[in-house]
């Protein structure tokens, strides 16, 4: 394995280019089309990123870094609190809840779920011009060969990526503890499982796995390292090309700091609080990597990176220990990973653009991952179509300094199918619970007699502590019939009506939807 010795020390010393200039006022658009490298990171919480946490005890130089030379949203969302729906809604700039998956998450096993004439990133990039490759964790279904239930290793992978726009993949179906354990190269096994492999939650409280069939060449601790060994050999064999004119799309889909949370050395113990911290550290690590690889191939003054994360944290990082030694992965926020609540879909959201965004800021404009289709769309001298990007709003004005993106709402959507619908600082839940993992589950607050809506003021309450729904029935109304047009609209952006893949349905028991004025 070809991995740089970078150390973070080395990391934070670095200097990551030259001084940013600042284009306010010109048409990013109009400018040479940029290399594009969408970064999703895997159950990264916006607390355990210096940029959106202030108070954050995990050490991230890199991110810290893209930030100071970038921009950071404070208000970026996933449009839902879990893995395989908003991978779905980054792809297809289109709100996850509109397909035909209601609730949960895929298999490693499970049959494609986005149709190959479903718009997507892709397929918007190559169209184009650009080079379109996905690395990394897909948790988004393909087709394996099966003999009843069981595997057939010999054949090739159908309906994966390269359905929805991509030129290469390479990647694993599900996620990181999710079986079986191959590498699939654009529809091809590099190695056939010749074991099954598995860890137990009782062997290693971070380390675990599922049991099930690995191939020889699929090494679970060296997932991570080799991912980003992929990406910055791509980024090489694109260089020339992206030079003479033909720029490249590359979306890397990180398995990490997910479960199993393997730290290597010189990470593992490097936070001196616990393998979590230490893989985010090696996460962060590797990003700096990536961007040197940019640097050195001369194609960083002319490439866009955009880091996330595709969901709040997961309690797997084990928060008690975390507080103990005063970290928060949700920061100031109620909830993780799988809630309604804000620390189960607000996360980091960072954009790199040397030359073309000026560095340092941070804005507040409300942003979901839906809208980086339309961004891209927009930085591709694009015209809009009717599908593709019909929940996202382009993020170029907020690149040139503007106050917002023209989005004003935002609909989000828990593990378990609970929807929330915000506007401004209000934000109406319709659940009793969290909709999610965090407690109150929604059988035990049902239980418990709570109401089936929640009203919270962002602004006064981003803590979500105080239920405000018995005292503002008007507010409750006016948001309840803008998510039911959204839902019926087939969009949440200006344009004519589509159909949703299903028939949405968002009301918890009990509540009507008021009469329409």
């Amino acid at each position: 394995m070809n991995r740089s010795n970078v150390t973070i020390g080395f990391l934070v010393a670095t200097t990551l280019g030259s001084a940013l200039l600042t284009t306010l006022g010109a048409d990013l658009a109009s400018a040479a089309r940029p290399n594009v490298i969408v970064v999703m990171a895997d159950d990264l919480g916006i607390g355990d990123v210096s940029p959106t946490n202030p108070d954050c005890k995990i050490k991230t130089p890199f991110l810290q870094m893209m930030a100071d030379e970038g921009l950071t949203f404070l208000d970026a969302h996933t449009p839902s609190s879990v893995c395989t729906p908003t991978r779905y809604g980054l792809l297809t700039g289109r709100y996850n809840w509109r397909s035909r998956l209601a609730r949960g998450v895929l298999s490693g096993t499970s049959e494609h779920l986005i149709p190959k004439d479903r718009p997507t990133l892709g397929h918007l990039m190559r169209k184009a011009g650009y080079h379109t490759a996905m690395i990394g964790k897909w948790h988004l279904g393909w087709d394996w060969h099966k003999n009843g239930k069981k595997i057939d290793f010999t054949k090739p992978v159908r309906n994966g990526p390269d359905i929805n726009g991509f030129d290469r993949y390479y990647g694993h179906c599900g996620s990181l503890d999710m079986p079986p354990y191959v590498w699939v190269d654009t529809g091809k096994i590099t190695a056939e499982p010749d074991c099954e492999e598995g860890v137990s939650r009782k062997e290693d409280r971070y380390g675990w796995y599922r049991k099930g069939p690995i191939g020889s060449d699929f090494k679970i601790a060296e997932v991570l390292p080799h991912l980003f060994d992929k990406s910055i050999e791509h980024v090489k064999s694109q260089a020339k090309s992206a030079k003479a004119g033909k720029p490249f799309f590359l979306y890397l889909a990180l398995p990490a700091p997910h479960t199993p949370i393997v730290p290597v050395p010189p990470f593992k113990d490097a936070s001196q609080m616990n393998p979590y911290a230490d893989f985010v550290m090696q996460m962060d690590h590797h990003m700096g990597q990536l961007h040197l690889a940019v640097q050195k191939a001369g194609l960083d003054d002319n490439t866009l990176v955009i880091f996330t994360s595709d969901n709040g944290c997961s309690p797997e990082a084990n928060f008690e220990l975390l507080q103990e030694k005063g970290h928060d992965p949700s920061a100031k926020y109620r909830g993780h990973k799988a809630d309604i609540y804000e620390g189960g879909h607000r996360v980091p959201f960072i954009v790199r653009w040397p030359g073309k965004i000026e560095g340092g800021r941070k804005t507040q404009a409300l942003t979901c991952l839906t809208d980086v289709y339309a961004t891209l769309e927009a930085v591709t001298g694009q015209k809009k179509q009717a599908r593709g990007g019909e929940d996202g709003f382009s993020l170029l004005p907020v690149f040139k300094g503007e106050q917002t993106s023209g989005r004003d709402a935002l609909i989000s959507h828990s593990i378990g199918g609970s929807f929330a619908i915000r506007q401004g600082a209000w934000k109406l839940c319709l659940s009793s619970g969290s909709g999610g993992w965090s407690a109150p589950r929604e059988g035990e607050a049902k239980k418990q007699g709570l109401p089936p809506m929640q009203l919270f003021n962002l602004a006064d309450d981003p803590a979500e502590k105080k239920n405000l729904v018995k005292n503002n029935p008007e507010k409750v109304n006016a948001l309840l019939l803008l998510l039911d047009k959204q839902v019926r609209m087939g969009r949440c952006t200006p344009g004519e009506k589509l159909n949703n893949d299903r028939d949405v349905k968002f009301l918890p028991s009990g509540v009507k939807l008021p009469e329409r004025g």
